[in-house]
């Protein structure tokens, strides 16, 4: 289209469009720049809440052993296949069937806490417990704010995707108008911006792609309570 427009019309410059074109890389590397910062910060909120939730788990389960009336076997049964739930949506990618289970283990736990706490309305040890487990129930409600519904908007993505399409479109009309040969930077330019809107949408996607959120937490815990008599 350049070189169509440059036989055309020899009134159109070169040096007004190469402005033009500097200032639409410049705003694309803004918009770029931004959607990284946000998928940077996401990512990072993923990873400290599976150490929040890690924690607050770790605490209900050690808090569990001092419930009255034998219920604390039961209730570190519930809370290591809560563990287990959480791990095996990491391999399985099935988040349905997590929630589904993880709703469920939170109705039995609270069951128990609601029987041990009417039982006992005055223990002190009955309501640190079940402070730790309204924590942990709380946590799971934001993992899945952050992980699941917390992503980059569509309206972000599109406007990136038409930005860099007219941006690359914009350099190779002025290479056209200028009546330059093709040059190999142009693949760099390219190259280089995919390679950062390759890493943003891995970042945007915590358990998929090159960069993943760690659940060491989440198996260093399940290896605890394995070693808990």
């Amino acid at each position: 289209l350049g070189r169509f427009r440059r036989r055309r019309s020899a009134e159109e410059k070169e040096a007004p469009v190469g402005e033009i074109i500097a200032a639409t890389l410049g705003l694309l590397a803004f918009i770029l720049a931004f959607t990284f910062g946000m998928a940077a910060s996401r990512f990072d909120e993923r990873r400290k809440i599976v150490v929040d939730e890690a924690n607050a788990i770790g605490t209900t389960y050690l808090r569990a052993g001092l419930l009255p009336d034998g219920r604390g076997p039961t209730v570190r049964k519930l809370l290591r296949d809560y563990v287990d739930a959480r791990l095996e949506v990491i391999r399985t990618q099935d988040v349905e069937k997590l929630l589904l289970i993880s709703e469920k283990l939170h109705r039995d736990l609270w069951h128990e806490a609601e029987a041990v706490g009417v039982q006992h309305p005055d223990s002190i040890t009955v309501g640190l417990f079940i402070q730790a487990l309204n924590e942990t129930i709380d946590i799971h409600s934001k993992r899945v704010l952050v992980g699941l519904e917390s992503r980059l908007p569509k309206v972000l993505w599109t406007t990136l995707y038409v930005v860099t399409i007219l941006t690359m479109a914009g350099v190779g009309f002025h290479e056209g108008l200028a009546s330059s040969r093709r040059s190999w930077a142009i693949v760099v330019l390219i190259v280089a911006f995919s390679a950062i809107m390759t890493l943003v949408a891995d970042l945007d996607r915590p358990q998929e792609g090159l960069v993943t959120v760690s659940q060491h937490a989440m198996i260093d815990l399940r290896k605890t309570m394995n070693d808990t008599p």
